[in-house]
């Protein structure tokens, strides 16, 4: 499992966001606080807290490099 810190600032992004991680096969999820939701589901999404970031785990044994390339603008460092 890879673990990452995202940010999603606008309804754009959140759909960007959803439009990007449906391409990939393996489950990736999102929690804040006590709540995880599908990654790839918008009305998830916004039921989370969205003014700080979010914690991304993507259950995938090897991180695929374009994954990464493709969420870079949503990832805190």
């Amino acid at each position: 499992m890879k673990v990452f810190d995202i940010l999603l600032n606008s309804i754009n992004d959140v759909k960007e966001f959803v439009n990007i991680v449906s391409k990939y096969d393996f489950d990736i999820n999102l929690t804040s606080g006590r709540y995880v939701v599908d990654a790839k589901s918008i009305m998830g999404i916004f039921s989370l807290n969205l003014s700080k970031p979010i914690k991304l785990e993507a259950e995938c044994e090897e991180l695929d490099e374009q994954f990464v390339n493709d969420l870079k603008r949503f990832i805190v460092e």
